[in-house]
């Protein structure tokens, strides 16, 4: 009964990896916020907290058993393993989701993100002064970058490394979108979807016998990206859950109020409905109102689900 018991709970902890990850990927819903929904971002922060000195001082001298032991291995590797599955499995779906409904999935992650708005509205006192002034700091920080166009997709190394550090911050930091920040950064598409689509159909292609498109430039290009962006993840991962939770900790109502005002002010960069237009300086995106048809009926619609998607989760985590 005890091994039935232990087995049932370590494929629960990797289906709330999975849950997590998946989360991670879209935008508008952080990891975090399903880590506490699902009653597990505790001692998610507790175990990462624990790559200290002590740990390091295990691995140096080869006490592999003490250190997996001291960090909740096997709670992270669980984890870790259920974020990795989900990655090759909604990168897919995604990719063929912008391919033949790119108005739908936009609306979506709108909705997704109009719905974190709820959210974090309800964990921030609106009567505090300083609270006020640091939502309309984060507000306008996101409106100047909003009225720039997003930062043009880039795969210089040091870049996707840092990509890497800021993906996971919505893993740490509820109600803040990694993958939105990477929409920001201008490398959503390259790090979560064709670089985690390359590597998929790379190994698909292994156990098949085919081998002639693996050692293309572009596949090589996508794996070093891929191996530096989750370099940087892990990085990031250590690093900033000692930073957020202390900064969390004592400075809860700042942070919140200026990721609040910051996501407002960011929402222009995911408008649905835009067009990409080319000119000899680059590229240049023109937002529109758009009219009234069924396709926008149906835009509308997928916001709407967005939204209560997001609600529904933070009323179950409240509760």
């Amino acid at each position: 009964m005890r091994e039935k018991n232990y087995f049932s709970k370590n494929i629960r902890v990797l289906l709330h990896g999975i849950l997590m990850g998946t989360a991670n990927k879209i935008p508008g819903i952080s990891g975090g916020l399903v880590a506490l929904a699902l009653g597990f971002y505790e001692e998610l922060i507790d175990s990462l907290k624990k790559f200290n000195k002590k740990a390091l001082k295990h691995l140096i001298t080869f006490n592999f058993k003490e250190f997996f032991s001291f960090v909740n291995g096997n709670f992270l590797v669980l984890i870790l393993s259920g974020i990795v599955i989900s990655y090759f499995s909604t990168s897919k779906i995604l990719e063929i989701l912008l391919i033949n409904y790119e108005l739908y999935v936009w609306s979506s992650f709108f909705g997704l993100v109009i719905g974190t708005i709820f959210h974090l509205r309800s964990l921030i006192n609106i009567k505090k002064w300083n609270n006020i002034f640091f939502i309309f700091i984060g507000a306008l920080i996101g409106v100047i970058i909003s009225l720039m166009n997003p930062a043009q997709e880039n795969d210089n190394i040091y870049f996707v490394f840092l990509c890497g550090i800021v993906s996971v911050s919505g893993m740490i930091l509820p109600g803040l979108s990694g993958s939105f920040i990477l929409m920001l950064m201008g490398n959503y598409v390259l790090l979560l979807v064709d670089s985690v689509n390359a590597l998929y159909d790379s190994l698909n292609e292994l156990l098949l016998g085919d081998f002639s498109k693996i050692n293309t430039s572009e596949r090589i290009n996508y794996f070093k990206v891929l191996a530096v962006f989750t370099l940087g993840s892990v990085t990031g991962l250590i690093s900033l859950s000692k930073i957020l939770s202390y900064l969390l900790s004592r400075f809860n109502q700042i942070c919140n109020s200026l990721i609040f005002g910051f996501i407002i002010g960011s929402l222009g960069v995911i408008w649905p409905w835009k067009s990409k237009f080319s000119f000899e300086s680059g590229n240049k995106i023109i937002r529109y109102v758009p009219e009234l048809n069924s396709q926008t009926v149906y835009a509308v619609l997928f916001i709407l689900i967005g939204m209560f998607t997001v609600i529904i989760l933070s009323k179950y985590e409240r509760r």
